[in-house]
């Protein structure tokens, strides 16, 4: 199961935008999704935040850019049309559920469960804060 965690400032207006997208992303498929309030800059260090919403996918933000650090400012994500989006594009969001599931079945694979093959990764969708 997929472990899903929606972080944002109060009031943030990306943040029902990404949970909507999310929700469309998961289509079903089962996942633990929690949403959790940073409030101060200890905060979003300590969890990872860089910029409101952040995405962790089983601990992870599959939208990190490197350099990029914590943030309680507005993240902004690239849009199909080249535009920035207050959240990642459902297609952005169902190619990182889609690389979280392939990381998790080849540990599984490790404790000789049976692993998917990999598949071909495409760029995520970069982002950028402002």
């Amino acid at each position: 199961m997929i472990e899903l965690m929606v972080l944002g400032i109060p009031g943030c207006p990306g943040v029902p935008l990404l949970e909507q997208r999310l929700a469309e992303a998961l289509a079903g498929r089962p996942a633990v999704r929690v949403r959790r309030a940073i409030n101060d800059a200890r905060e979003a260090a300590q969890c990872g935040m860089c910029g409101s919403p952040t995405l962790l996918v089983n601990g992870h933000d599959p939208f990190a850019v490197p350099g990029m650090g914590p943030a309680l400012a507005c993240r902004m994500y690239l849009g199909d049309s080249g535009r920035l989006e207050g959240a990642p594009t459902v297609a952005a969001l169902r190619r990182a559920l889609e690389r979280a599931g392939m990381r998790a079945s080849r540990r599984d694979g490790a404790t000789g469960r049976p692993s998917s093959p990999p598949g071909p990764t495409g760029g995520s969708q970069g982002d950028r804060s402002r």
